[in-house]
């Protein structure tokens, strides 16, 4: 319990801190639409909160999909209001199993294993309740809301990458992670023809990207680089860069440039000569600043102070 509150303290401050941010955005989103619905419903005014609620629930009906596709990937921030529960599991079985791929492949692979989890999710669901009879007799229903799709994909990608790695459960014991993603493909196999069909054809959706995400990862190729690049690209619109000037001067004999190396192995750090400049400076055009690492700050805070 005290790992999981460390993990939540400063959560924003913190880089590199995915999973904890992912959990507070749904906590939030969730406690923000169950106090409209509340407030709607007292005060009458349900259309209002209804409208609001609608911008989170994925619709069956393509038709209506059409009026509101950004539900594609709401729908993954969102969660049933009727009770805790929905919220409570998938948030849990998210941060067991999403500590694993934050540990094992960083915190960038975590989003995108969640941003690919909700489309495949929200995919394969359309596909299903617009193209195959059986599902479009029983799509009189309101849409999908849950984040099952996107924890399905992290937890099938968890198994896949780490199959022998084991959780201690209560009651039960010591299992393989292979075996808990296994038990739950198959319940959402089995309730695919159920009351909640819609929302176990998403959690296959979901798991199936995580396989492929991992095997494809594997051999060398990431199906989730677009969604860095896109993260990068607003994060640019939003974040001042800092204006760093680079001078260089040549020295003017081989003594002062003794000199000058002497000096800067006195202060611990080595300046950066022009091509490492030029590749830092780079990688600040393409990630941003705050993509170096300690040492490349300090060798191009050197370098800005060089004369």
């Amino acid at each position: 319990m005290d790992n999981l509150m460390d993990d939540f303290k400063n959560a924003w401050k913190r880089p590199n801190n995915a999973l904890p941010q992912i959990i507070i955005i749904n906590i939030s989103v969730f406690i923000v639409l169950a106090v409209l619905n509340f407030f709607g419903k007292i005060a009458g005014i349900d259309s209002v909160s209804n409208f609001i609620i609608d911008q989170f629930t994925i619709p069956s009906a393509f038709a209506t999909f059409l009026t509101r596709p950004w539900t594609l990937l709401t729908y993954a921030f969102a969660h049933d209001l009727t009770g805790i529960l929905h919220i409570l599991f998938n948030m849990l079985v998210l941060y067991w199993f999403g500590r694993l791929i934050v540990e094992y492949i960083g915190n960038q692979k975590l989003i995108n294993l969640y941003v690919l989890g909700a489309l495949a999710g929200g995919l394969i669901y359309l596909m299903v309740y617009n193209l195959i009879p059986y599902y479009i007799e029983r799509s009189n229903f309101n849409g999908m809301v849950g984040a099952s799709a996107a924890v399905y994909a992290i937890t099938v990608a968890a198994a896949t990458l780490l199959p022998n790695y084991t959780f201690h459960l209560m009651f039960i014991g010591p299992v393989k992670i292979k075996y808990i993603a296994g038990f739950y493909i198959v319940i959402s196999f089995l309730g695919a023809v159920g009351s909640n069909a819609g929302g176990n054809i998403a959690h296959l959706g979901g798991a199936l990207i995580g396989f492929l995400y991992i095997k494809q990862l594997q051999s060398g190729t990431d199906w989730g680089i677009w969604i860095g690049s896109i993260m990068r690209f607003f994060k640019s619109l939003f974040v001042r860069q800092p204006k760093i000037k680079v001078t260089h001067k040549k020295t003017k004999s081989q003594s002062s440039s003794r000199s000058s190396s002497s000096a800067t192995s006195s202060t611990g750090h080595n300046i950066a000569d022009q091509a490492e400049i030029d590749a830092i400076l780079d990688k600040i055009s393409q990630s941003g600043y705050e993509s170096l690492s300690k040492e490349e700050k300090q060798k191009l805070f050197n370098a800005s102070k060089k004369s």
